[in-house]
């Protein structure tokens, strides 16, 4: 069911946001503030009993470990359509949280505070059990980042494996391309996306690209139950597994009882590679972009995928940037080869625009913001180049 494959029809967006004061960007941000601004659309993470509203597009409002709040659009067929109910719903977010004195971060992770969680949930708790062995990435992950997921139909089976090829190949360059968040709690000032380095070094395990091969399902599945679990969900706030085990240890009878489907599904939500397979292409690698700057990346991976013989030349136009995901959180487009694979990247997708249903109009000026993000990222970077 990761790989469910059909006619590619639906798109679907997921932006996640740091939440701040506005007078105080670095102060720290109280459960109870959240919870009262956030009102009726609160989720029962953050309010238990609360009846989580979702907002007027119908998209539910989530709250993660660090208080950042996330939309989850409904899957729509039309980008026109899509690109409304985000803009309705950021506005009306906006509006939730500015008479508290709130606002959504402007990066894909917190520069001025250090890593805190405010959701005391079980699944959390045991989340930062497993990774605080590894580092401190792993509570800065879940605490201080924050990204824009592009949701794609895998398409029919005699593409899927193309496809999924072309997201992971797309992967390092547009991270390059939008990379957003320049250091995290005051550390990594330096790198383009310290929210993706914190990702890459969380878990490598459960946090590392998944395999491109001619059958990734298999890979995939392959994958999953050799993971270690981390959660083993039952009654009271103790999640902690009671000794270490993958999860084809746990269907062997490590536990006693067999885990069930739902066991399955909960531990498949605890994989965190930045192309997520869940019946659809999840993209995890994008940062969270400025004020308003959701929109180039979310029309650009649309335009991308909207037909076979765009994904064809966009895997061909990142043949010699694929892999190179530390290098393009580390430098952006300072790197030469991801540089010349967005230039050609933002030129295919350009072109692909005219697949879309948006008005000419649109088009043009998301052509204008893209090659716009391309020139000052570049010249942002002059200088700076790697080999």
């Amino acid at each position: 069911m990761c790989f469910k494959h059909g006619p590619p029809r639906l798109l679907g967006v997921e932006i996640e946001w740091t939440v701040h004061h506005r007078e105080n960007p670095a102060k720290p941000l109280d459960a109870s503030v959240l919870a009262a601004a956030l009102g009726k659309h609160a989720p029962p993470t953050l309010v238990p009993d609360s009846p989580q509203h979702p907002l007027p597009g119908g998209t539910p409002l989530t709250v993660e470990p660090g208080g950042q709040v996330e939309i989850s659009t409904p899957p729509s067929g039309s980008l026109t359509e899509l690109l409304k109910t985000v803009a309705a719903d950021v506005d009306h977010l906006t509006g939730l949280l500015e008479p508290a004195g709130l606002v959504l971060g402007h990066r894909g992770a917190d520069p001025h505070r250090p890593p805190r969680r405010l959701l005391q949930v079980p699944r959390y708790a045991a989340m930062e059990h497993a990774f605080a062995p590894v580092g401190p990435e792993g509570i800065t992950m879940m605490c201080s980042t924050a990204g824009l997921q592009v949701c794609l139909d895998f398409g029919h089976e005699a593409d899927l494996a193309t496809r999924w090829a072309a997201v992971h190949a797309l992967g390092p360059v547009l991270t390059a391309l939008f990379a957003n968040s320049p250091g995290v709690g005051g550390r990594r000032t330096d790198w383009a996306s310290a929210r993706m380095r914190t990702l890459y070094a969380t878990d490598p395990v459960r946090t590392r690209p998944a395999a491109v091969c001619a059958d990734p399902a298999s890979a995939w599945a392959r994958r999953v139950v050799d993971a270690p679990v981390i959660v083993v969900r039952r009654p009271g706030n103790d999640w902690l597994p009671p000794r270490p085990l993958t999860f084809a240890d746990w269907i062997g009878g490590a536990l006693g009882a067999r885990p069930t489907a739902e066991d399955l599904d909960y531990h498949l939500s605890l994989q965190f590679p930045p192309v997520r397979p869940r019946g659809y292409v999840e993209v995890r690698y994008l940062d969270t972009p400025p004020d308003g700057g959701w929109l180039p990346p979310v029309v650009l991976m649309a335009a991308l995928f909207s037909d076979r013989s765009v994904v064809d030349a966009a895997l061909a136009a990142t043949g010699a940037a694929g892999g190179r995901w530390l290098a393009a959180a580390r430098y952006g487009l300072a790197d030469p080869v991801l540089a010349r694979a967005a230039r050609d990247v933002v030129a295919l997708g350009c072109a692909a625009l005219r697949n879309t249903d948006l008005s000419v109009g649109q088009t043009d000026a998301i052509a204008e913001d893209l090659h716009r993000t391309l020139a000052e990222k570049t010249a942002e970077n002059a200088g700076g180049g790697r080999s």
